[in-house]
């Protein structure tokens, strides 16, 4: 039997793919182009000019103010620029428009946008204690738009796309579902190859902005130092409550405090500053003074196990010892072993009566008791692992679910969920004036304050002093010094 050329055989079964080869060959050309990076002189493969990133900076911020509000504080938001305009000046991109906002968000994070976008939450602002900290945050944003990591990560992304139309054509199985997991498996190889290196990057640059502006290069340092304290803490109450620590992801995430190559960048850096640094102490903690900490006031507060919502008009209980977490899309209460949870979440357009509603969640085999809760029409679910309240107040439904790993541990907690679900009220007029958020006080330390004295008069129950050391960058077990400015939180 003659011997069969495959490339012959698959060019006769296609006789376009010559054609196919070559635009698609062209497609990466033209969709290509080589630049000179900004920072570090060498040519980069980009898919994106300078004009056309600041127009994907400029989409992306209006998506990023639909999900993140911007912190009413003109005060603040006009002292955050300033100190990103001061360190932008002194990057390899001076000439670029930079936007600097601080976004009302109790989450631990900074992060930028090609084209000079660059923010920074009010929660990790709550951890920082100096501007230079401020300005090392704020650095290592802008190094990651002067590197132009995000362009160079959306172009491999984008080149890794245009490979699977050319790949495809010479191996056809790669069209295949399965080619293009494992397309996607390389591609997310590559750029997650580059996350290590670009973290790096950044640091160098925010620590060399850093030095050109007089602020001490250190700050890096701590700022890590503090968020790598405030993880430690959250995987501690993590293990307290049975739940996975929510891990950092964000800024300075990808390396200790004690990174070799990082303290290298950081002493570069250090031998461009003068012996005298600028750290701005008490310049940070008065712009801070009277910032939100924890929740706002239209996502509802926690008080000593209290919730109290302003614009929903209710308010309930949970168990002494439970730990309450409220998220943005709902709120949980962790019992203390991490046994059992309730959960809370609403629905605006409910239809029929909370035991309609409630045969509607469970079904026909399960118990339905029809109750008023504080004159609220309300039902009760009781299913093997789960117990469920549904009561109705000013048109909305609200669902409050219990369940449990074991059917002895629903049982366990059986009685103090019910009395959660009975809390559950009306918010009075007494109550709506508790809901305003707590806030950062900036006091001096007098003697003999210590931080569980402290912690004895404040609102953050019984994770307070370790979250007090944790603001003043003090933390596992440092004190106050009389005539000291610290932080509280009312």
């Amino acid at each position: 039997m003659p011997s069969t050329d495959s490339s012959t055989d698959r060019t006769t079964r296609d006789p376009y793919r010559p054609a196919r080869v070559a635009a698609a060959c062209l497609a990466l050309l033209l969709l290509g182009s080589c630049a000179r990076n900004p920072v570090s002189g060498r040519t980069d493969f980009v898919m994106m000019s300078e004009s056309q990133e600041i127009a994907v900076g400029r989409q992306a911020d209006e998506q990023v103010k639909k999900q993140y509000h911007v912190y009413e504080s003109k005060a603040l938001q006009d002292y955050v620029d300033s100190v990103g305009q001061r360190i932008a000046r002194q990057s390899h991109r001076p000439n670029l428009e930079y936007h600097f906002k601080v976004l009302d968000s109790a989450e631990i994070n900074a992060f930028a946008l090609p084209g000079g976008y660059v923010y920074i939450t009010r929660g990790i602002m709550a951890y920082l204690n100096s501007e230079a900290e401020l300005a090392a945050v704020l650095g290592h944003e802008i190094g990651h738009v002067t590197a132009r990591h995000g362009v160079r990560q959306q172009s491999v992304a984008q080149a890794a796309d245009i490979g699977l139309t050319i790949a495809s054509i010479f191996v056809p199985e790669l069209g295949s579902m399965g080619g293009q997991n494992l397309t996607n498996i390389i591609g997310g190889a590559l750029l997650s190859g580059y996350g290590r290196e670009h973290e790096l990057e950044a640091d160098r640059l925010g620590a060399e902005y850093l030095g050109r502006t007089e602020y001490d290069p250190q700050a890096i340092i701590k700022v890590i130092g503090v968020l790598k304290n405030q993880e430690m803490q959250d995987a501690k109450l993590a293990k307290e409550e049975g739940r996975e620590p929510r891990r950092y992801h964000g800024l300075f995430a990808t390396h200790p405090d004690n990174d070799t190559r990082l303290k290298q960048a950081v002493g570069e850096a250090d031998k461009l500053t003068n012996t005298v640094h600028f750290e701005g102490r008490s310049q940070y903690l008065d712009a801070i003074d009277g910032l939100v900490f924890n929740d706002n006031s239209d996502q509802g507060v926690v008080r000593h196990n209290r919730f109290y919502h302003g614009d929903l008009g209710m308010a309930l209980s949970f168990p002494d010892g439970w730990q309450v977490h409220n998220l943005p899309d709902t709120l949980v209460a962790v019992s203390p072993q991490g046994e059992a949870q309730i959960q809370m979440k609403l629905d605006d357009n409910p239809s029929g009566s909370p035991r309609d509603y409630a045969r509607r969640l469970a079904g026909n085999s399960a118990q339905i008791d029809t109750l008023e809760v504080n004159g609220l029409p309300a039902a009760i679910i009781e299913l093997p692992t789960t117990i469920a309240g549904v009561i109705y107040l000013n048109e909305q439904a609200f669902i409050l679910q219990a369940q449990a790993k074991t059917r002895s541990g629903l049982d366990q907690y059986r009685e103090q969920i019910l009395d959660t679900i009975r809390s559950f009220h009306a918010l009075s007029g007494d109550e709506r004036k508790l809901v305003k958020p707590l806030t950062i006080r900036i006091i001096t330390a007098r003697k003999g304050d210590s931080f569980a004295q402290l912690a004895q008069h404040s609102p953050l129950g019984k994770s307070a002093e370790s979250y007090l050391r944790l603001i003043n960058a003090m933390y596992p077990n440092g004190e106050p010094k009389p005539g000291q400015d610290i932080k509280i939180v009312e």
